[in-house]
């Protein structure tokens, strides 16, 4: 009997000291996995020495803070000689284009940029290559569009026909006109988006035709919401020269004076777990490796209000 006792505690004693190896080998795999997940999510990233940046343009353009702090921090850093824009995009809001337009002009003033178009730059992904010193775009690249508008539907009718009345009391006639339920539909409402959509596309003339160094007679014959190729835009002016990322590097060194061989490295707005603590970034970048984005969880993005963009229903809205 005594010697079974004393297996008995062996094996305790041995059950207990495999927990705690299996304890520390969970804790160096959770280690080792941060450490993986940390240096995927740009703590190694190579923005610490002379660099090209490259700022990519995809999908719909929104209004975004984190955007415009990245594009602050891109002019501020020493580290950066230069920006190159890629774009491949519809368009978006307004609002998100004139933003991006607007950051990278900034960044223009201290340094050089470039813009890059791929499959599709039209719309406000035109508005944000007009901001870049000098344009390159493929010979089969889609640009243009150059406009404005604004969609809105009534379901006014249909809604009198199935015995639905929906009564508003407002301060005025034209409070939160255009509305889906007003029918006939408000007199003066049709008129006022006009006057909003006009006013913003001569704005937008505007840019092109100082940005490009046209006449603002010449942007607007352009203007008329006509899509282009490369190689129409770089008859009508629109660009600057047929080519791609490799045009762009070139140009950047043997005009701008940029080194040669600088790495090009891909800056992007942090996400919104960046501002968390370290175990949430360390989440997050883990979360990545597996290919879960944590982000999607907090997206904020929303298309709504005056747009400027090509062909929406078309386009790859992730």
């Amino acid at each position: 009997m005594t010697l079974d006792a004393d297996a008995i505690v062996e094996r305790r004693r041995l059950r207990r000291r495999l927990y705690v190896w299996r304890g520390i080998t969970l804790l160096l795999a959770i280690g080792l996995a941060v450490a993986l997940g940390l240096f995927a999510g740009g703590g190694m990233s190579g923005k610490g020495g002379p660099h090209i940046a490259r700022v990519t343009v995809s999908g719909m353009i929104l209004a975004d803070a984190a955007q415009r702090k990245m594009l602050k921090d891109l002019a501020s850093s020493d580290a950066v000689k230069a920006v190159i824009v890629s774009i491949d995009s519809p368009g978006g809001t307004t609002v998100g284009g004139e933003e991006l337009y607007d950051g990278l002009r900034r960044i223009a003033e201290k340094k050089p940029v470039a813009a890059t178009m791929g499959t599709l730059a039209t719309s406000a992904g035109y508005m944000t290559a007009i901001a870049a010193d000098r344009i390159f775009a493929e010979r089969t690249s889609i640009t243009g569009s150059i406009g404005v508008l604004f969609q809105y539907g009534n379901v006014g009718a249909l809604m009198q026909k199935i015995g639905v009345d929906v009564k508003t009391i407002k301060s005025a006639p034209l409070k939160a006109e255009p509305s889906p339920f007003t029918y006939p539909e408000q007199p003066g409402a049709a008129a006022m988006i006009q006057r909003l959509v006009d006013d913003t596309y001569a704005w937008f003339v505007d840019i092109v035709a100082e940005r490009r160094g046209l006449q603002r007679a010449d942007v607007l014959r352009a203007a008329d919401g006509s899509i282009y190729s490369g190689r129409q835009a770089l008859d009508l002016k629109l660009v600057d020269e047929i080519g791609g990322e490799d045009a762009a590097i070139a140009w950047l060194e043997g005009t701008k004076g940029i080194e040669k061989d600088l790495k090009v490295v891909d800056w992007s707005p942090e996400q919104p777990y960046a501002g968390l603590g370290l175990a949430d970034r360390a989440m997050a970048a883990v979360g990545r490796l597996i290919g879960i984005d944590l982000s999607a969880w907090n997206s904020e993005g929303r298309l709504d209000g005056l747009v400027s963009v090509w062909h929406p229903q078309s386009s790859n809205l992730q």
